[in-house]
């Protein structure tokens, strides 16, 4: 049987003003900017440790996918979660869930969750497995 996925190339949601966007992304999470397209609506940002794109834009009107601010289910990679959500803070962004110690049947880790001006919701966690 023949893979029907070889890689993940780009991230992308929909954003209601890629200014505050571009704003958050870049200043908040710190997050290396690649494209900011105005006149398109669009931003690309570069996700650290890979090769993934997170790309944005502002959905067209008779454009599928979720709403913006309907995100979820995005996780972040950070070693230390209580202190990359000091950091959102002090940034200005939001925290939605406080960082939690969780427990799976492969161990126990660390997530909190922070939210883009949309409400579009990342996961922070320590885990690496």
């Amino acid at each position: 049987m023949s893979e029907i996925v070889a890689g993940l190339h780009a991230v992308t949601l929909h954003i209601r003003d890629p200014a505050v966007a571009r704003t958050f992304y870049r200043d908040v999470l710190g997050l290396k900017e690649l494209i900011f397209d105005e006149r398109a609506q669009r931003l690309v940002f570069a996700l650290p440790g890979t090769s993934t794109l997170l790309t944005m834009h502002v959905q067209g009107p008779s454009e599928g996918g979720r709403e913006p601010g309907t995100v979820s289910g995005i996780v972040f990679q950070h070693p230390d979660p209580e202190a990359a959500c000091r950091e959102v803070r002090r940034r200005g962004g939001a925290v939605t869930l406080e960082p939690t110690p969780f427990e799976t049947a492969v161990g126990r880790f660390v997530r909190a969750a922070i939210a883009d001006p949309d409400g579009n919701e990342f996961l922070i966690s320590n885990r690496t497995d």
